[in-house]
C-alpha cells in the first residue's frame, strides 16, 4: 500500500478523459457551469452542496460502504474493506471511485476531506481510534458488569453516561483501566474504534444488504390491469374537464395567503363526487399546466389553455396531465397536513426536492415486476435500500395512489399505457378506450344512464344540466333543481331543454323529470341579482320577506331598500352563490334589468403562472460531457502554461506567423489588446483568416473565438 499520501486533487488530474466523462454523467453538478481547471474542479467535488447531491444517488448498500471506509485509516486497502463488509465491496468501492466520493492512493482509497464530515464524527456508531494496545485476552477476568457494558455500547452510539468519571463504578474503572472504555469529560466514556470492532467480529454492520429486496403483492391479469387503467384516465379525463367548467360557472377565491380555501376545495370535491385529496390532486395538476390560474381579483378561473386543451384528443389530453405529474416537485398528498397551519392545494407549501425521482424510480420498480399490485410494505422496504435518503413511506402511498388515479397502474400494476409511457413509446390510449355513444337512456328516478363515453359535444351539453353521479363503464347522471338551474343560467330554457333530452334519449322522457324542469324554469329568474356592491329584487314581496329573516343569510347583511328590493354588502357572485346554498333560485340580471341567460364562459385575464417547479438534474447529453472535458483540459493547459509576454511582431510578422501556425495546425500565445489598452496572453488554437479576423479556439474557454488582427500584439509558440 502506498504512502505517498496523494492528494485529491492530483488523482482527478491524473484521470482519462473517459473517467471525467463518467465523473461528469453521473455527477452533472459538477459541470455546470464547465470548472476552469481540476483544481476548481476537485474543490467542487469536495464541496458539501455537490456531496449530498451525490449521496442522494447511492443506494444502502454503496452508502454503507462508503461509511465503512470512513471508518478506517488512509489509505484503505480493499482487502480490508472485504473483510469488514463483503465480498460484493468491490464493485461498491469500483462505483464509488467513479463518482469522486473516493480516490485511489496506490492499490489503497483515501476519503475526500468533507466526506468524513458528511457521513459523521462517528461512522457506523463507531467511536475513535485508541492509543493504546488492546490485550483482548483480559476480558475474559473481568469484574461483573464489565462485558454488559461494552456489549451495550458495541453497535453504537460509542457514548455512554455516568455520575463521575473519577468515581466510576468497579467495572467501568476496570475498562477504563484496561482502556477497554476511554474517559471523553468527566460524566462520559467513549468505546474505543478496536474494541468495538473486536466485539463485533470484525465486522463494520450487524447485516448488509447488497441486493434490493424483491417486492412481492397479489398477481393481476395484464387484460384486468389495462381495462381498470383505461377507465382512470377516461375518468380523470372528465375530473379535469368538470373542474375547469365548474370553476368558469362559479369560481373559488384563493386565499390571502395563496391557494384554495378548504370550503371551496369542499364544494368542488362533492361536485366532482371524489374525495377533497383528489379534488385538489385534479386542481394541482391543472395549475401546474397554466390551465387554472389564480386571476388578478384572486378568483380562481380556466384560462385559454384551457379551450385548447379541451380540443385534444383523451390521449393528448392525458399525456399532457400525467407528464407534468411525472416532473413536478409539488406534493399533493401534504393538502390539509401540516403542523402549524394547513396546508392548502394551489399554495406555494408544496414543493418537495427530489419527488420526481421517487415517481420515477417507483414506476420503473414495478415495472420490474408485470402483473403484481405490489404491497406498500414491500415498495418501502425496496425504496428504503435504493434510495436511503429520500425514501418517505407517506409520500411512496401518496404516488401509488396517484399513479392510480392517473391510469399509469390498473388494480395497482403497472398498465400497458404506464409502461408505454416510461419507455416513451407509442401509448395506445386512443385504440383502447370504447367508441363514444350519442345517446343515454333516461331513468324514472331523474337520473340517465350513458351507456359508453359520451361524444364531446354531448358530454359538455349534457355536463350543464346534470352532474355526474357514478363513472366507469356506463356513467350515470343525476337531474336535480341545482343542475336545471346551471343549465338555465347558460342560456337555455325549459322548453330547450326538455327538447334536448328528448331528443338524445332512447327512452321516453318520465313525467317527474318534465315537471322538475318545468317548476324550476317557472321560479327561474323570479329572484334577481344584481350590483351596487349588489342588490336583490322580486316581484313577490313575500319572497323578499322569507329572505330577509332567513338567519342563514346573515353573513350578506341584507338590508329592505323597497318592497321589492334588497340590498347587500356582498358581491353579486358572492350573493348568488350564498342564496343558491340556501336553496334559492337568483338568476342574474345586467345594469339595464334584463335576465342574464347567456351562457357564460369566464376565463382568466391574467397570464398562466404555474408554479416554480424544483427539478432534479437529469443525466446530461454525451456531446455536451465530452464539450466540457475538452473545456477543462483547455484551462488546465492554460493555467500551468507560465505567463510569460509575448514578444512583439510587425503587422506583417503577425499574418505570417499566424498562416505559419494554421498550416501547421499548431497552438500558439498571442498578445491581445482589449478597448481599454491592455494586453493579455491568450492560448489558442489558429484557424483561419477572414476579413482582418483570426478565428481560432481559445483554450480558456473551449469555444471558438474571433480576434481582431490589428490588436494581436505578438505571437510566440505555446511551448
Amino acid at each position: 500500500m502506498s504512502n505517498s499520501n496523494i492528494s485529491f486533487t492530483e488523482e482527478l488530474r491524473s484521470r482519462t478523459d473517459e473517467q471525467i466523462i463518467t465523473l461528469f454523467s453521473l455527477r452533472p453538478d459538477l459541470f455546470s457551469p464547465v470548472p476552469t481547471d481540476v483544481m476548481a474542479l476537485a474543490a467542487r467535488a469536495n464541496s458539501m452542496p455537490s456531496l449530498v447531491r451525490a449521496r442522494e444517488t447511492l443506494d444502502k448498500f454503496r452508502l454503507d460502504i462508503l461509511t465503512a471506509l470512513c471508518a478506517f485509516e488512509e489509505p484503505v486497502g480493499p482487502a480490508e474493506i472485504i473483510d469488514a463488509t463483503s465480498a460484493e465491496s468491490v464493485g461498491a468501492l469500483v462505483s464509488l471511485w467513479e463518482l469522486a466520493l473516493i480516490y485511489k492512493d496506490g492499490i489503497g482509497y483515501r476519503i475526500p476531506t468533507n466526506v468524513r464530515t458528511l457521513i459523521g464524527e462517528y461512522p457506523a456508531g463507531l467511536g475513535v481510534k485508541s492509543s493504546k494496545k488492546m490485550e483482548f485476552a483480559a476480558i475474559e477476568n473481568a469484574p461483573k458488569g464489565a462485558r454488559e457494558t461494552l456489549e451495550r455500547l458495541v453497535w453504537g452510539p460509542p457514548k455512554g453516561q455516568i455520575a463521575d468519571v473519577k468515581k466510576a463504578p468497579p467495572a467501568i474503572a476496570w475498562l477504563l483501566e484496561k482502556g477497554f472504555l476511554i474517559p471523553f469529560d468527566s460524566q462520559t466514556v467513549l468505546i474505543p474504534r478496536e474494541v468495538a470492532m473486536h466485539f463485533r467480529g470484525g465486522k463494520v454492520f450487524k447485516e448488509l444488504r447488497p441486493l434490493m429486496p424483491e417486492i412481492v403483492g397479489a398477481t393481476r391479469k395484464q387484460k384486468a390491469v389495462d381495462l381498470a387503467a383505461i377507465a382512470n384516465i377516461s375518468t380523470f379525463v372528465r375530473w379535469a374537464e368538470e373542474l375547469g367548467h365548474n370553476w368558469s360557472d362559479e369560481p373559488p377565491t384563493a386565499l390571502r395567503s395563496g391557494g384554495l380555501g378548504v370550503r371551496d376545495l369542499k364544494r368542488t370535491a362533492e361536485h366532482l363526487g371524489v374525495t377533497e385529496i383528489c379534488a385538489a390532486f385534479v386542481a394541482e395538476l391543472l395549475y401546474i399546466g397554466g390551465l387554472i390560474v389564480i386571476d388578478t381579483d384572486d378568483q380562481i378561473l380556466p384560462t385559454s389553455a384551457f379551450d385548447i386543451w379541451l380540443t385534444k384528443s383523451i390521449e393528448e389530453q392525458w399525456h399532457s396531465l400525467v407528464t407534468l405529474w411525472l416532473d413536478t416537485s409539488r406534493v399533493s398528498g401534504l393538502i390539509g397536513k401540516g403542523e402549524s397551519k394547513n396546508i392548502a392545494a394551489l399554495g406555494p407549501e408544496l414543493d418537495r426536492g427530489g419527488v420526481s425521482t421517487l415517481k420515477k424510480v417507483i414506476l420503473n420498480l414495478i415495472k420490474g415486476y408485470p402483473g403484481i399490485d405490489p404491497t406498500l410494505d414491500s415498495i418501502s422496504l425496496a425504496l428504503t435500500w435504493l434510495l436511503p435518503t429520500r425514501s418517505n413511506r407517506d409520500y411512496n402511498e401518496w404516488i401509488l395512489r396517484e399513479a392510480e388515479w392517473l391510469g399509469l397502474t390498473g388494480q395497482g400494476a403497472l398498465s400497458s399505457f404506464g409502461l408505454a409511457l416510461i419507455s416513451h413509446e407509442e401509448l395506445g390510449v386512443e385504440s383502447a378506450l370504447p367508441k363514444p355513444v350519442d345517446h343515454i337512456l333516461i331513468q324514472a328516478d331523474n337520473s340517465a344512464v350513458a351507456p359508453g363515453p359520451l361524444t364531446l359535444a354531448l358530454a359538455n351539453a349534457i355536463g350543464t344540466i346534470a352532474d355526474i353521479e357514478s363513472r366507469g363503464g356506463a356513467s350515470v347522471f343525476r337531474f336535480s333543481e341545482t343542475s336545471i338551474r346551471r343549465g338555465l343560467d347558460h342560456g337555455q330554457t325549459g322548453d330547450q331543454i326538455k327538447d334536448f333530452l328528448k331528443s338524445i334519449s332512447k327512452t321516453p322522457m318520465p313525467q317527474p323529470l318534465e315537471y322538475l324542469i318545468t317548476d324550476v324554469a317557472k321560479r327561474h329568474g323570479k329572484l334577481r341579482v344584481g350590483n351596487t356592491s349588489s342588490y336583490l329584487r322580486c316581484e313577490d314581496e313575500g319572497l323578499v320577506q322569507e329572505i330577509l329573516h332567513d338567519k342563514r343569510l346573515d353573513s350578506l347583511r341584507v338590508r329592505k331598500l323597497a318592497p321589492q328590493v334588497l340590498i347587500s354588502d356582498v358581491d353579486s357572485g358572492e350573493l348568488m352563490r350564498a342564496l343558491r346554498e340556501a336553496g334559492y333560485l337568483p338568476a342574474a340580471e345586467n345594469a339595464t334589468g334584463v335576465l342574464v341567460t347567456a351562457p357564460t364562459v369566464r376565463r382568466a385575464k391574467s397570464r398562466p403562472k404555474p408554479p416554480r417547479v424544483i427539478t432534479d438534474l437529469s443525466t446530461p447529453n454525451e456531446s455536451l460531457v465530452a464539450a466540457a472535458v475538452r473545456a477543462l483540459r483547455a484551462g488546465e493547459r492554460a493555467s500551468a502554461h507560465k505567463p510569460r509576454e509575448v514578444p512583439r511582431t510587425t503587422a506583417n510578422e503577425t499574418v505570417d506567423l499566424l498562416h505559419q501556425y494554421i498550416e501547421e495546425r499548431a497552438s500558439l500565445t498571442i498578445g491581445y489588446a482589449d478597448t481599454n489598452g491592455g494586453v493579455s496572453n491568450r492560448l489558442i488554437d489558429p484557424l483561419s483568416i477572414s476579413l482582418g479576423t483570426l478565428v481560432a479556439r481559445d483554450h480558456a474557454t473551449g469555444e471558438i473565438a474571433h480576434f481582431r488582427i490589428p490588436r494581436i500584439t505578438g505571437v510566440s509558440p505555446a511551448n
